[in-house]
């Protein structure tokens, strides 16, 4: 079956986000005055747990801090996002190599391009924003965020509702992917992926992924 479709993770695949994530947490920690310091190794950690407020919520359970109402977990999420979101709009967030090469190429090829993350959707604006800045406003059609789903990756939830929206079978279509989390989501939804492991994940095993490539600077399509 041709190659008909290319669907992306967005943090750590489409660029090295999570160290902008990690920071904005910190800083948003800091204006609330709470003490807490998430460092690159407890960060790495904490992001087996998918999802922002989840992750503040499983810290809070098993850090021994005092504990936060779902209000306040909320507010610290949102703040964050702020940050995070003011960060990558100013082009904080350069794409990894060979990412926009690739895009490219599938645009030209007539090879659709599609989201699935865990992320909010407000973050995935930004990223667009900031690091796709020029390219059509459905340069990615259709996104499945965080929001859109009842269960986050390693769940297959959010690539069995891309594949419903772009009508495509799972053959037909390539996942990008950099985490242990979001290529078990993909395998579950059948789909064939190509991890490119980033900062946080590179200690993660990958058993099952179609390739493990380092970047894409020389993906082939044709390959596919």
């Amino acid at each position: 079956m041709p190659l008909s479709a290319l669907i992306f993770d967005v943090d750590g695949t489409l660029a090295e986000t999570e160290e902008i994530h990690r920071l904005a947490f910190e800083r948003t920690f800091a204006e609330e005055g709470l003490g807490w310091v998430w460092d690159v190794d407890l960060y790495r950690a904490l992001l087996r747990v998918t999802g922002g407020k989840e992750r503040i919520r499983h810290f809070v359970a098993t850090s021994g801090v005092a504990p936060i109402d779902e209000a306040r977990v909320a507010r610290l999420h949102e703040r964050k996002n702020e940050i995070y979101g003011e960060i990558v709009r100013a082009g904080g967030a350069g794409l990894r190599p060979g990412m926009a090469a690739l895009i490219e190429r599938a645009r030209a090829a007539g090879i659709r391009l599609a989201l699935s993350t865990t992320t909010s959707r407000s973050n995935v604006a930004a990223l667009l924003a900031g690091s796709f800045a020029g390219m059509p406003d459905d340069l990615f059609d259709p996104i499945v965020a965080g929001e859109d789903v009842a269960q986050k990756k390693p769940d297959p939830e959010a690539y069995h509702q891309v594949l419903a929206r772009l009508g495509l079978p799972a053959e037909a279509c390539l996942v990008f992917e950099d985490s242990w989390n979001g290529l078990t989501a993909a395998r579950g939804a059948g789909l064939r992926t190509i991890v490119t492991p980033s900062l946080y994940t590179a200690h993660e095993d990958f058993t099952g992924a179609a390739r493990v490539v380092a970047d894409l600077t020389d993906f082939d399509l044709a390959d596919w």
